[in-house]
């Protein structure tokens, strides 16, 4: 690791990588800092059976496009972990691992310092690639359950055989929670879930993979006057931190219907009000919530990729609305962790930014960076790699790549 580079990225996942090519392309002198011992990113977080709910089709990357057969198939984790490692040589990107960056501030004289697990080093500039899902979000309540039951984050689940004998109790139904209570269902556990807002979504949409509409539109619908699906359409900045539909990639790849779930079997609940002693309490609107995220896709993505197909002249089928469900399951808004045997408790409840590490004004007050298209307000300082940077897409493989090569190509004119 040499001690003074031009340019610094942290974080060597897809992000880091992309941005690696571009700089080498533009001929800029650069490193790339990952603190884990080896390439994969976030996805070696991810449990065993994990399989990418994005098709074939978005895994391109600059440099190097997806060329397989099948377009829409969906890989294992392990073969994504390989993927970045395939990537990282083909590129020749220039990885140093296990660099942990502990600290990111001014130097004297301008650029910046970086103190690190093997010792600090300057940078003229730095890009910061380091993703979406740095810190493992757990709610308050976690402490109140009773110390008998085995907790833990999606983040650090990685089987069914992991967890004791009895119920488990999955709070959040995102792709995580989804996907996790599937599993688990299957293994012959029995399974509450406690749902949350996160729209349901068509595994296929107008004759395409819903992620092939998704980037097609994020990347093609503003030059035809649709931007629902960039960041300037966005009505709170809240929305940037939004979770991605329920959408799995096993079997084949299929859609994820809650009401579905409780009709195998599965115990559906509210939000997870309280826990007091071993009594769960649930928010008692779970008609209203399934509801919700039945009609979300509708009102946001899917009209925006209506309006795509139809402003470019798209020969696309139409899709008809699935039939109105008016299943309901029959569970109480009070659990009772002994009598229903629950012994684990897997928290689907997402993540958080982190940028605590850089001692610079950086973040707004959601903890997003402050930012136009990745170049933040202090000279030099970049970041990529992060959801809705500037559109839908810009955290997934298929899609940093964009946001990449405007940001390296401003780092070679700055």
């Amino acid at each position: 690791m040499g001690p003074t580079p031009d340019t610094v990225i942290i974080g060597a996942g897809q992000a880091g990588l992309a941005t690696s090519y571009w700089l080498t392309h533009f001929g800029v002198e650069h490193q790339l800092l990952e603190r884990r011992e080896s390439l994969g990113g976030a996805f070696q977080d991810r449990w065993d059976s994990f399989y990418m709910n994005t098709p074939n089709l978005a895994l391109d990357l600059p440099g190097m496009p997806y060329d397989g057969e099948d377009r829409q198939a969906f890989i294992p984790g392990t073969a994504v972990v390989n993927l970045f490692g395939r990537y990282a040589e083909l590129i020749a990107a220039p990885v140093h691992t296990g660099v942990d960056v502990t600290r990111l501030s001014s130097a004297s004289g301008g650029g910046f310092e970086l103190e690190t697990s093997l010792g600090g080093l300057r940078a003229r500039n730095v890009v910061m690639a380091t993703g979406a899902y740095q810190v493992p979000k757990i709610p308050a309540l976690a402490a109140k359950l009773p110390a008998g039951v085995t907790q833990l984050h999606t983040h650090d689940y990685r089987s069914p055989s992991q967890l004791p004998a009895g119920a488990v109790l999955i709070v959040g139904a995102g792709q995580s929670g989804g996907q996790i209570a599937e599993e688990l269902h299957a293994a012959g556990r029995e399974v509450h879930l406690s749902v949350s807002i996160v729209p349901e979504a068509p595994r296929r949409y107008r004759g395409q993979d819903l992620i092939y509409w998704m980037l097609e539109t994020g990347k093609h619908g503003p030059d035809y006057g649709v931007h629902a699906l960039t960041t300037e359409a966005l009505s709170s900045p809240a929305l940037r931190f939004a979770p991605n539909p329920l959408l799995s990639g096993t079997d084949g790849g299929h859609s994820i219907h809650l009401r579905e779930l409780g009709r195998r079997g599965m115990h559906l609940h509210g939000h997870l009000e309280t826990i007091d002693a071993g009594d769960i309490t649930f928010s008692d609107d779970l008609p209203e919530r399934l509801g919700t995220v039945e009609s979300i896709f509708a009102q946001r993505s899917g009209r925006a990729i209506d309006a795509y197909i139809a402003a470019a002249g798209i020969d696309a089928p139409e899709q008809q609305p699935p039939p109105p469900d008016d299943w309901l399951p029959s569970e109480q808004t009070e659990l009772d962790i002994v009598d229903a045997n629950i012994t684990s408790v897997i928290w689907g409840t997402g993540y958080k930014l982190d940028f605590s590490f850089v001692d610079l004004p950086l973040v707004d007050e959601w903890g997003y960076p402050r930012h136009s298209r990745g170049v933040t307000e202090t000279p030099g300082l970049y970041v990529v790699g992060l959801p809705w940077l500037t559109r839908h897409y810009s955290a997934i493989v298929g899609g940093v790549g964009l946001d990449a090569e405007y940001v390296a190509g401003r780092v070679a004119a700055d």
